[in-house]
């Protein structure tokens, strides 16, 4: 062969390997059969989306908050753009790496419910969040309003600009158990003044998982002038809702959590009037007014991730995002109904099935949440997370769509065992 023809040829078939062809499991092939069935409680059908983890036997993970394990046709996935990369080398980031990355956002943006322009992948809400924070145009004397409750990487953050510009930071609690959403709604509203400028509220409280009234907050704050910035880490492909329809002017996630995408990836979503008043943490090059790409300098990464979200994306849908949502909540409600009347125990969540999905977190009265996760662990081989501050002592326990109801009961017994001694 010519080394022209060569070159040719090696050009081309180059250009074709980023999208790689998405391998699901067989038997997700069949799922257009189950379109019209209530399977939240299915135990055989939830069976087969087991089969699709690769889980550790050495004890029941009940802490699937902090990462989501990703499921084997998505690893798989993320494996063969590990090769593609490293095959192509530096011609691929030189040629087709933002291509790549931008044709990842227009399928996020239809899973999240946005226009692609306002919506750019970071390594997670931290970053996402804490880019805001600290990038929005601050002035000596403004006021935040953040909850107790709230994530700490953000909190400390709005410390931060406390002492390098001088801002204000006012702080609400959100009750574990409101009356109804205006009780919520008028705790921010109480904290606004003619100062105030940004409002931070989480969409889903990462320690009892509170599902917040978001657009009724957004348009209280509207209405006295106040821009929200809303932490959604545990929301995107947890359950269904549009980042349009909430009204928020910025939004983080997670994706490396409930969207079961490689860890180290996220997304921040910028209202359009406001993406030029950010001031970017890494400096990008001049770009048109309007461009988010502005907030986006990344430099080097493992690209390899972001070209994952795809196939993640892919699983989600197969699965079903109405579908996975009714799940979850169905696993929180049956273990978390068994023990909200008891008195040995306390629930920090709401009992609304509105306000609550997949995480929940529950206390053992007497006992301190470390000791009781400790023994969790250690007794009964059942791994959860410890919870103590703010208004929340409890274990937050997170089950996923791997999760069986047989597990569930063992957590059960644990947990009665527990409160018994």
């Amino acid at each position: 062969m010519k080394k022209r023809d060569f070159l040719k040829t090696l050009t081309t078939a180059a250009i074709g390997m980023p999208f790689l062809a998405y391998s699901s499991s067989e038997w997700m092939k069949s799922l257009d059969k189950y379109a019209e069935l209530d399977l939240s409680a299915n135990e055989d059908f939830w069976d087969k989306v087991r089969n699709d983890y690769i889980l550790k036997p050495d004890y029941i993970n009940l802490e699937s908050g902090y990462y989501n394990i990703i499921p084997k046709p998505t690893l798989d996935s993320l494996l063969e753009h590990i090769k593609m990369v490293n095959y192509e080398g530096s011609y691929y980031m030189r040629t087709v790496q933002w291509e790549n990355k931008n044709r990842m956002v227009e399928k996020l943006a239809n899973v999240v419910g946005c226009d692609a322009e306002n919506l750019i992948i970071t390594r997670n809400t931290t970053e996402s969040l804490d880019m805001i924070i600290k990038g929005f145009p601050w002035k000596k004397g403004d006021e935040s309003i953040i909850a107790i409750q709230d994530y700490g990487a953000m909190k400390d953050m709005f410390e931060q600009v406390t002492k390098k510009y001088g801002v204000v930071i006012k702080k609400i609690s959100v009750p574990n158990h409101p009356k109804n959403d205006e009780e919520i709604i008028n705790l921010y509203s109480s904290a606004i003044t003619t100062k105030t400028k940004l409002l931070m509220v989480c969409h889903m409280i990462n320690i009892t998982g509170h599902i917040l009234p978001i657009k009724k907050i957004c348009e209280m704050a509207h209405s006295k002038g106040v821009q929200v910035m809303v932490d959604g880490a545990h929301c995107v492909g947890h359950f269904l809702f549009n980042i349009d329809d909430l009204n928020c002017d910025y939004y983080g996630s997670s994706l490396h959590k409930w969207l079961a995408v490689p860890l180290g990836t996220g997304m921040l979503y910028v209202g359009d009037q406001y993406i030029n008043s950010i001031w970017p943490i890494f400096a990008e090059a001049k770009r048109e007014p309007g461009d988010i790409s502005c907030l986006n300098h990344t430099g080097t990464h493992p690209v390899y991730h972001d070209l994952t979200i795809e196939s993640a994306i892919e699983y989600y849908n197969m699965l079903g995002g109405k579908r996975k949502e009714d799940r979850l909540r169905y696993l929180q409600r049956y273990w978390t109904e068994q023990l909200r009347d008891h008195e040995g125990f306390i629930v920090n969540t709401p009992k609304e099935a509105h306000r609550s999905c997949a995480i929940a977190n529950v206390g053992i009265k007497g006992m301190k949440p470390a000791e009781m996760s400790k023994r969790l662990l250690d007794e009964h081989k059942i791994f959860t997370v410890a919870i103590d501050y703010a208004n929340v002592q409890g274990c937050r326990i997170t089950p996923n769509v791997f999760t069986s109801t047989q597990e569930l009961d063992v957590f059960v017994n644990a947990l009665m065992i527990l409160a018994d001694t």
